[in-house]
């Protein structure tokens, strides 16, 4: 089934803007044009592919192609950058140089990739003229439903399994230890060396949000059954500071417990207490030199900084 250009265009608008009206102002076209082209592709799919609802979304054949539109967008883009490179674009309508092509890439990193050693992946890309990059921030476990979804084109993930039409790197594992504040390790736990795992049962925790598993993982192993106050704090580097200010214990990548030391906050290991998450780089199978620059990239970067990780 061959699916015209224009009315998968005219779809991703739909989705991206929210609205029938956003996405023909974001095309430069009429509503009743937008309405037509997605008319057209329902037809020629046999099914529904839009919800009418604020904002519109995604049915799940529309995800489907959903997925498809970004494929033909970043190949169009790709194709673009390639002839500008090629000397094939040739100048602007004024005569003057034409902007540099540019290939968009949208992938999912959790918010402690993100903050940690995802970072010199963003370094690297301010180098990179042919392409921008969008991240979207959700946690390892649900990343990967961006990629079926049609969302995203690659994802850190815990994830080993592929997602349909997708190719799959192991990366390492991302270390965490369990950490509090001097004086709340001394309250909770008879202190960091003793830190008496029935602490666990009672003392406060910090969760991120209420997807974050880790610290329950450690409580349910530690003293099953046990429900103690909990925080939630959903920004990597506040959670951080909120242990580091005694709110609660909580589980830290090293990296971050090294920077709450420095800065000068209190805080002390509890019991050698540590858990490691296994993360995987999933990206579309779609020969796009962009999208293989950057999963060069993050495969370079995790393997700086993460551990027992294979390649190839």
């Amino acid at each position: 089934m061959d699916f015209p250009v224009e009315p998968l265009r005219a779809f991703a608008a739909v989705i991206d803007a929210g609205t029938f009206d956003a996405a023909a102002r974001r095309l430069g076209i009429t509503p009743s044009a937008v309405s037509q082209r997605i008319r057209a592709l329902e037809r020629q799919a046999g099914t529904v592919v839009v919800r009418r609802s604020h904002p519109a979304e995604p049915t799940e054949a529309g995800h489907v192609l959903l997925r498809l539109a970004r494929q033909v967008e970043l190949v169009a883009q790709d194709a673009q950058a390639s002839l500008a490179a090629l000397g094939e674009s040739g100048s602007g309508h004024d005569g003057g140089p034409a902007a540099p092509a540019r290939s968009h890439l949208t992938v999912v990193v959790p918010a402690d990739s993100l903050a940690g050693w995802f970072a010199p992946v963003l370094a690297a890309a301010a180098d990179e003229e042919s392409l921008t990059l969008e991240i979207l921030r959700d946690d390892e476990n649900a990343s990967a439903e961006h990629l079926r979804a049609g969302r995203a084109m690659g994802a850190v993930t815990t994830q080993a399994a592929p997602v349909q039409g997708c190719a799959v790197v192991e990366l390492g594992s991302l270390s965490y230890a369990a950490v509090a504040n001097r004086d709340f390790a001394e309250r909770w736990f008879g202190g960091s060396a003793e830190c008496d795992p029935a602490g666990f049962a009672r003392a406060p925790v910090m969760h991120f949000d209420r997807t974050d598993p880790l610290q329950s993982q450690l409580i349910e192993r530690l003293t099953p059954g046990a429900r103690p106050p909990a925080h939630y704090v959903p920004d990597s580097m506040q959670f951080a500071a909120a242990i580091g200010a005694g709110l609660g214990w909580g589980l830290l990548p090293r990296w971050q417990v090294e920077h709450l030391r420095a800065t000068g906050d209190d805080v002390v290991p509890l019991g050698g207490h540590t858990a490691a998450v296994k993360l995987y780089w999933q990206r579309w199978r779609l020969d796009s030199p962009g999208l293989t620059w950057l999963t060069d990239t993050v495969r370079y970067a995790a393997s700086t900084s993460l551990g027992s990780a294979r390649h190839g």
